[in-house]
């Protein structure tokens, strides 16, 4: 039976837009959707295992993966490295399986330099006020802290241009619901993968 190619799709958006969300629903939903796990230079949190929320790396060992271009994409974050690994996401990609990347929109450009082919979704929250509203709900965020991610979300919405689909986050089912929509549409594609397959003997008719 003919298998084509996975898909990688890549979540984007402003912290408080709810991408971590409609991730965890989406994933609930497809049985054909993976996450990536990513790698990171910090200690592990209490509850977080091994291979389940992170690789955790020692930073002499991730800055090695980083010179050998191991790494899709990474970044320092408040002194602490993270990246998405680039071997087991092009692997499951290879053996048919749609992975899908939660990360911001740097993350994202780099994705696009390395792999191009990926599908590009940025999420937005319905308003800039609504935005702030969720930022303050979390109560983890100082005064300063708050104007910093707003004016960080302002600097990312401009960088939309660069997606292939947006999604406004006001209800979080008709988010997911969209995101669903999104990568079933993309899987029905017509690609080279699909061309190939017509101009093969597979589907050639009866004599």
């Amino acid at each position: 039976m003919f298998e084509r190619k996975g898909q990688l799709f890549i979540l984007s958006g402003p912290s408080g837009a709810g991408k971590g969300s409609i991730v965890k629903e989406i994933l609930t939903r497809r049985e054909d959707l993976f996450l990536s796990i990513s790698a990171t230079s910090r200690t592990p949190r209490k509850g977080e295992v091994e291979q389940g929320s992170y690789v955790f790396l020692t930073r002499e060992e991730f800055e090695n993966n980083i010179r050998k271009s191991n790494f899709l994409e990474w970044a320092e974050i408040y002194g602490n490295l993270y990246g998405t690994p680039k071997e087991p996401v092009f692997k499951a990609l290879e053996e048919g399986k749609n992975i899908i990347l939660e990360i911001d929109y740097q993350g994202a450009l780099q994705v696009k330099r390395v792999y191009a082919d990926a599908i590009f979704v940025f999420v937005l929250p319905p308003s800039l006020e609504e935005l702030r509203q969720r930022v303050i709900n979390r109560n983890s965020e100082t005064e300063e802290s708050l104007e910093t991610r707003y004016y960080s979300a302002l600097e990312e919405i401009h960088y939309l241009e660069r997606y292939d689909y947006f999604i406004i986050n006001d209800i979080l089912e008709d988010s997911v619901n969209k995101l669903d929509a999104i990568i079933t549409a993309e899987c029905c594609r017509v690609d080279r993968d699909i061309l190939s397959l017509i101009r093969s003997n597979h589907w050639k008719p009866k004599e």
